[in-house]
């Protein structure tokens, strides 16, 4: 490729490729290839200037070799990285929002008085049909107002005023639709799938490669809690799926042989081999966007009653020209109230200030499935938390492997990371990570493998029956035993550790301990957050008490509970809604979901098990427990902008009524500040609501 180098600073290069424009397509590639490569964090690509920013580390002189080797024609973008980038979103509106203004001004300079009249009349009657299909449905809403204010500007023959508001009208709904369909783009690209490997099944053995590498007729098999990677059909097994991502069904469907499933969408119990029928993440990326703008979820209460009221405002308004005229007997007067209403402005402001902030949270890695749980989070007094993964940092590690019988250390590891590696949870990750640093390879040993949630993992290896999984699990609910000369061994297992028991055949093998260490941010964040008005931190876990007491001490929560199962966190969370608390729920792990979806909000970790984020209605990623706290900021600072937006806009348009009732403004002039100043609350409602740091 070539360029130009424009300009640069240490580790920031802005280049100008050399052509006059860029297509939005070859802009995304550009990004999307850019942004892959190690040595590059950030880039940004102008395609009307055909510019890019780069922000990289490491050396220049690899960076500009690679980029004088990128060529458009050799790379090869998956269909999703043009399907749901937004830029050609973007720059249709803008050119949408300079054709209107540009036709509107340049009409009033260019056209003649008859053939503006005769246009401005035509536009007229578009509305004013409008107005009379809401009336034949027995309805007087907004509609009608907008008719009655151009009908009678018409009659009146005052055609400036009628274009003005019909023109700020038009570009209040390009604002309206563009930020509605930006934040609903946003929103489903976060939702999109971040598959990276599957289970390919090959000759009765299963093989994890990369999904780049599965092809249509591959057979791949999906584990329990994990997400669907591709459109396909049920070549053996049964499972539940959850398909709420798309269907919006809260509860799982069954699905067996011969029967379709779809990407993204999660197995919540059972094993299933598919077989591929597509591998394009674009379809998928469609069926979520339809089902956000059909979904009532993106919509909080108070934007529903904005709306709402809205409407209900507008028989009010009518009623009060009626007042003015009976009572002036002047059509100035009576005019100026009919220009001015509060609808508007409520409809377009309060909707453009809940996906702004949804756009905001985005930026902020934070991804909210709705404007309702935004206003959750605001309203939260409670918040319960996981223990592991959560307060404690998303990789766990294998520290000591304590062996109780025939096995040796390696061998036990061996086995361990064998049944492990099949299910999304951080302390799995860390026995399976241990494995390989020892090099510890295997094929696959066992025979089906059963996941028991939130106790443990239970199979059969040459014929004996193998489980790992919590003490509980292990010799509570599966009766397994400890040989007697390991007794003392066993009673003095390092207290400092979390323990993931193995047993072969009855009996106990090995320990092996895990170092879950707490997240540096984690007491800092629990401090922020009771300053940001949460007067209940929990913390839940199924760890023993005396790991559970020494993090709640470590941490700062006001109550801990140790070794619960999921439907007793599930269970605290209703106890506490039914004492009229709001509650948030912090989860990663399968175990998380029932109370994650009990919760008024429930939130996971990006780092987490699939299905806990497709439950959960907000995904903070993994990096930083203080995004709770920023979640919680936008929240609260929505929550006030609107309040605030409620009383600017009564303010400003009763001020306008009493104005014109009184004299001092005409219709024109009244119409004019009326719309402009919607226009003005909404573009503030766009604005970032939290500073830049």
């Amino acid at each position: 490729m070539k360029f130009l180098i424009k300009h640069e600073v240490q580790g920031r290069l802005r280049i100008h490729v050399a052509r006059n424009a860029m297509t939005c397509a070859e802009a995304d590639v550009l990004c999307w290839a850019l942004e892959k490569k190690k040595n590059i964090t950030k880039v940004k690509v102008y395609e009307r200037t055909a510019d890019a920013v780069i922000y990289y580390t490491g050396d220049r002189e690899e960076l500009i070799n690679g980029l004088r080797k990128f060529s458009f024609e050799k790379i090869d973008a998956p269909d999703n990285v043009l399907s749901s980038s937004g830029r050609a979103l973007n720059a249709e509106y803008k050119e949408k929002l300079i054709a209107k203004t540009i036709f509107h001004y340049g009409r009033k300079l260019i056209l003649p008085n008859p053939i503006k009249r005769v246009w401005l009349t035509f536009k007229a009657i578009q509305y004013i049909g409008k107005g009379i299909q809401c009336l034949a449905k027995g309805k007087i809403e907004v509609p009608v107002l907008d008719a009655t204010a151009i009908g009678v500007s018409v009659i009146r023959r005052d055609f400036n005023t009628a274009g003005s508001v019909m023109f700020l009208l038009g570009i209040g709904e390009l604002l309206e639709e563009w930020t509605h369909k930006k934040s609903v783009g946003d929103l489903a690209r976060s939702m999109s799938l971040n598959v990276e490997k599957v289970w390919l099944k090959r000759e009765k053995q299963e093989i994890l490669v990369p999904v780049s590498d599965i092809l249509p007729g591959d057979r791949v098999v999906v584990h329990m809690g994990n997400v669907i990677p591709f459109d396909g059909e049920v070549a053996e097994g049964e499972g539940m799926i959850n398909q709420a991502s798309l269907t919006g069904e809260a509860l799982p469907v069954r699905r067996i042989a011969g029967q379709s499933v779809y990407a993204g969408t999660v197995l919540e119990e059972g094993e299933l081999e598919i077989i591929v029928r597509a591998v394009s993440g674009s379809t998928r990326f469609e069926k979520i966007v339809t089902m956000i703008e059909d979904s009532e979820k993106l919509k909080s209460n108070l934007e529903s009653k904005a709306e709402h009221l809205a409407d209900r405002l507008v028989p009010y308004t009518l009623l009060g020209t009626g007042l003015v005229g009976l009572l002036t007997r002047n059509v100035t007067k009576t005019l100026s109230v009919l220009m001015v209403d509060f609808s508007c402005a409520l409809k377009l402001a309060m909707p453009i200030s809940v996906l702004s902030t949804i756009r905001e949270a985005g930026q902020n890695g934070i991804i909210v499935k709705g404007g309702k749980y935004l206003e959750a989070v605001s309203e939260a007094d409670t918040i319960v938390f996981d223990k592991t993964g959560t307060l404690t940092k998303a990789k766990p590690t294998v520290k000591e492997v304590v062996v109780f019988g025939d096995y040796p250390e390696e061998e036990s590891l061996r086995i361990a990371a064998c049944l492990e590696e099949h299910f999304p949870h951080s302390m799995a990750k860390a026995v399976v990570d241990a494995a390989k640093r020892r090099n510890l390879y295997h094929e696959e040993m066992h025979s089906k493998v059963e996941y028991i949630v939130a106790h443990g993992i239970s199979s059969y290896i040459d014929g004996k029956k193998t489980i790992i999984g919590s003490s509980h699990f292990v010799f509570e609910d599966e009766k397994c035993c400890i040989r007697p000369e390991y007794q003392e061994r066993f009673d003095s297992l390092p207290e400092e550790y979390s323990h993931l028991f193995l047993a072969i055949s009855g009996e106990l093998v090995a320990v092996i301990c895990i170092e879950d260490p707490l997240r540096e941010e984690a007491s800092e964040m629990v401090k922020l957050l009771k300053e940001e008005g949460l007067s209940k931190i929990v913390m839940m876990t199924g760890d023993s008490e005396r790991t559970a007491a020494s993090i709640a001490r470590r941490v700062g929560v006001d109550e801990y509970y140790s070794e619960v199962l999921p439907e007793d966190k599930a269970g605290f969370i209703e106890k506490e809604k039914a004492l009229g608390r709001k509650v948030i729920m912090i989860g990663d792990g399968v175990n998380d979901s029932p109370a994650l979806s009990a919760a008024d909000a429930g939130i996971a970790i990006s780092d987490g098990a699939e299905i806990a984020r497709e439950i959960a209605d907000i995904t903070i990623a993994a990096e930083d427990l203080r995004e709770i706290v920023i979640l919680k900021r936008l929240s609260n600072a929505m929550m006030k902008r609107i309040q605030k937006n409620y009383k600017g806009i009564v303010s400003i348009n009763a001020g306008l009524i009493a104005l014109g009732v009184a004299g001092v403004l005409q219709p024109t002039t009244s119409a004019l500040l009326h719309n402009m100043s919607t226009l003005a609350i909404s573009l503030k409602s766009m604005k970032n609501l939290l500073p830049e740091e």
